[in-house]
């Protein structure tokens, strides 16, 4: 919205139209015959619909709503499995109105459009539900409420502070997080803090494992980069793959987090290191070996921000034969695997993984290949 905006509110207003596409974040666009464009949600591209604007003023680009009625409902829109999901109530997700297969093919279709517009790439891509779902629900390991003064928990309201009484979320596992954890991947045990982070869908880190393995092919004697890493989980499986002549290299911004790697990276068989620090700075000044050298595979694991363009420049520096791209924005995605093309580098490969069933939310796997004439 223009920041520059002061007029009227529009909260409130009401106004029928049919939703067109579907936009990264969770909504689809609605173009009024007047008035600004409106992010919907809680409706279907082709449905006609009454939206409710939750968000704007008079002058604003655009303005956010909420879909209160549907004249003309899409085949594809399911009654919500969970009775706290819909207009004014909790903003946990955004797709429990849409059936699965449908949910998917809206994360594709997002994907696709921002790989089009920020890298200027068609791509075709479809996204995967992840082995273990179970119709979408109970996947979350670790969740978070708010606690009500009266015992109960609640959830916030989408891009709000208000909170909604919530009696059993339905994506929740339920699980209890001990002190300690212990993840167990391939057969490999991994620790990680209390508070750490790990994928919260239980089926996640082996599919992201397999997929990182199959796009880069590790070979023995590789030299590898693993930024961004977390407790290790991919440096630990190329180390092995690399074997005792491979070395290691490992940067993650969380202090506890290496503590944690350096123990599950202390039985590979060839040289590593992990390094806690910004990944942009190590790998401007990089101290040993390990980090300085060239490299012949990397991967990159960035928060939603993505990696951008200085450490992708830093990356290709190391002229690294593949990169594997483990992305949890589209848009960021996109933006990088601009910035790796301009480095020299293009896509062999891209995987689209269901992590996050009812919500917006989609994980990439995207492999990058150094061009032969680079």
């Amino acid at each position: 919205m223009s920041a520059a905006a002061s007029g009227p509110s529009a909260v409130g207003t009401r106004i029928e139209g049919v939703v067109g596409p579907v936009a990264h974040g969770g909504h689809c666009v609605l173009r009024p015959e007047s008035g600004p464009v409106v992010f919907v949600r809680h409706a279907l591209p082709g449905e006609r619909v009454v939206v409710e604007v939750t968000e704007g003023v008079e002058g604003d680009r655009f303005w956010r709503g909420d879909a209160v009625e549907v004249l003309e409902a899409s085949p594809d829109r399911v009654e919500p499995p969970c009775p706290f999901s819909g207009p004014g109530r909790c903003g946990g997700c955004d797709l429990q109105h849409v059936a699965l297969p449908a949910q998917r093919a809206l994360k594709a279709a997002v994907v696709r459009e921002q790989m089009q517009r920020l890298a200027k790439l068609e791509v075709d891509v479809e996204v995967e539900a992840v082995p273990g779902d179970v119709d979408g629900l109970r996947w979350r390991t670790r969740q978070r409420y708010v606690s009500l003064p009266d015992g109960a928990k609640g959830m916030r309201k989408h891009r709000s502070h208000e909170v909604v009484e919530v009696d059993d979320c339905r994506i929740d596992a339920a699980g209890r997080v001990p002190a300690e954890q212990l993840h167990t991947v391939r057969g490999v045990e991994f620790s990680v803090a209390a508070d750490g982070f790990w994928q919260v869908h239980p089926g996640a880190a082996e599919v992201l494992v397999e997929s990182v393995l199959a796009g880069l092919e590790p070979r023995a004697g590789d030299r590898v980069l693993d930024l961004y890493a977390g407790v290790g989980l991919f440096a630990r499986f190329l180390g092995h793959a690399a074997g005792v002549t491979g070395t290691v290299g490992m940067v993650e911004g969380d202090r506890e987090a290496v503590e944690h790697a350096r123990t599950n990276l202390a039985t590979l068989p060839g040289r590593w290191e992990a390094v806690s620090g910004d990944v942009e700075r190590v790998l401007a000044k990089p101290r040993g070996p390990i980090m300085s050298g060239a490299v012949d595979l990397v991967v990159l694991d960035p928060p939603r921000t993505g990696a951008r363009r200085k450490v992708v420049r830093e990356v290709a520096r190391r002229t690294p034969r593949r990169i594997a791209y483990v992305a949890c924005d589209p848009a960021a995605l996109a933006r990088d695997t601009a910035y790796l093309a301009e480095a020299g580098y293009s896509l062999r490969s891209l995987r689209g993984l269901d992590l996050f069933p009812m919500t917006h939310h989609v994980e990439c796997v995207a492999v990058f290949e150094r061009a032969a004439a680079h």
